[in-house]
Parts: C-alpha cells; structure tokens; sequence
C-alpha cells in the first residue's frame, strides 16, 4: 500500500512540474524535475541533444565517460568527421562468443585544444601540451545486436590513439 501511494505522488509531482515548465527551456525544466545535467568540462561538452537523449534513456554522465573511454567497437559517425562507440550491456557468454540484449552508443567529435603550461618556475619555457576534448552529439540504446557497418581501419584507429596520447 505504500509503495502504491509513493507512485501516485511521484507521478502528480511530476505531472505538476511539466504542467508549470510549458515556457522554460530544456535545462530548466530537467532542473525542476531534479534530473542531473552533465556539466560542460576542459574534457567533454554536452549538446542539448545528448542531454535529452541521456535523459530519455536512462544513462548518466559516468555510463557515457565509460562508453568514450572503453569501448566495445568504434565506427566512423554518420556525421563528417564523428566517431560512434558501443559498449554492450550485460554482456554473456555462451561457448567462445559474447552475446548481449542492449547496446549503448555514443557519437562524438574529438577535437584537439592546446593547452599552455608551464615546466617549472626556474624554466620560463612554456610547453603547449596538446589537450583533446570530446563534444558529445548523441547517445542511444540499439535494442538486441546491431549489425557492424563501416568500421574504422586499424592504421586509423592507432592514428587516434597517438593522437590522444
């Protein structure tokens, strides 16, 4: 009985503060409805899409660093000059392959930023330590296992690590 009487407020509060948010922006009313935005940071920028995104399906900021970080497979973006990731989720075993009901996927912009640092301060030698920045488009759930298109070669994929490194 409880439980019940917690769904039912839950739901009139929401439905409360999508009725009072009809003019605010994006943010502010996912600010009303106590949902946390991803940050913009030296590392990662959110695109409101991403943001709306993330929020429609259920992921935070961390699922979505994990996804850029440790990817299951990288493929070219639709869009010039993306990069999509993929990370199942709960991956199985069953004999030598892996299977999995849901993959998350992430598509982003990879950009390279120089950053100005100094080495020390009897050394006024200033060094440009080049720093990457990931702008996040979008992010999705692919129901079951998609099927793998465009991959990126490996001379490309070991370009862009050198590049982050």
């Amino acid at each position: 009985m409880g439980f019940v009487n917690f769904i039912k407020f839950a739901l009139f509060k929401l439905t409360d503060t999508i009725e009072k948010s009809d003019n605010l922006s994006l943010f502010e009313s996912y600010k009303k409805m106590q949902v946390k935005i991803p940050k913009n940071s030296d590392k990662y920028q959110w695109t409101t899409h991403s943001v709306y995104k993330m929020h429609q399906y259920g992921l935070s900021e961390q699922k979505v660093r994990n996804v850029i970080r440790s990817p299951f497979r990288k493929e070219e973006g639709i869009v010039k000059d993306t990069v999509a990731v993929m990370q199942p989720v709960s991956p199985k075993v069953e004999g030598k392959k892996k299977i999995w009901k849901q993959e998350i996927w992430v598509m982003y912009q990879k950009t390279q930023n120089a950053k100005r640092k100094t080495q020390s301060e009897k050394e006024n030698t200033i060094y440009k330590i080049p720093d990457t920045k990931y702008k996040i488009i979008s992010v999705w759930r692919y129901p079951g296992i998609s099927p793998q298109r465009n991959p990126i070669p490996e001379e490309i994929l070991r370009e862009l690590d050198g590049l982050g490194n």
